[in-house]
């Protein structure tokens, strides 16, 4: 049995990777850490542009063992906390966790930073308008 996608069409050229992507997002079950994304007006007396901002909830992560990277389109947010060995519990209900989530970024999304405040990782995001681009093609002609 063969499956179409939406991208089948021939009308629409170069969208594998945007297939491949969204196959890959699919496949991600894993719901810790919760998280929210929220739009963020643009505020026109400060001169902020709109953008968007993930707030992941990492209570009992340090800000040395969170790591943010971008790679191609993708931002990544790792969490690994320490193992502390010396501490004796008598019950122990908060588990020490890894964690790794992503998220796909559109052509053009910029990460303006990170902030850790009681325990919520906020990630700020902009997309600049991009400059819109006309360009006349010739036509050849063969004799």
């Amino acid at each position: 049995m063969s499956r179409t996608t939406p991208f089948a069409s021939p009308l629409l050229l170069g969208f594998d990777t945007m297939e491949k992507t969204l196959e890959r997002i699919s496949k991600v079950s894993d719901g810790y850490p919760p998280y929210n994304i929220e739009r963020m007006r643009a505020d026109r007396l400060s001169g902020e542009p709109e953008r968007l901002r993930i707030t992941l909830a990492v209570a009992g992560f340090s800000e040395d063992e969170l790591d943010i990277t971008t790679e191609e389109n993708q931002l990544l947010i790792r969490g690994r906390q320490v193992e502390h060995e010396e501490r004796d519990y008598l019950y122990r209900g908060i588990a020490a966790r890894q964690f790794q989530r992503i998220f796909v970024l559109a052509d053009g999304m910029q990460v303006l930073g990170a902030v850790l405040k009681n325990g919520l990782l906020s990630v700020d995001l902009i997309r600049p308008e991009p400059d819109r681009m006309v360009k006349k093609i010739n036509i050849s002609v063969s004799q």
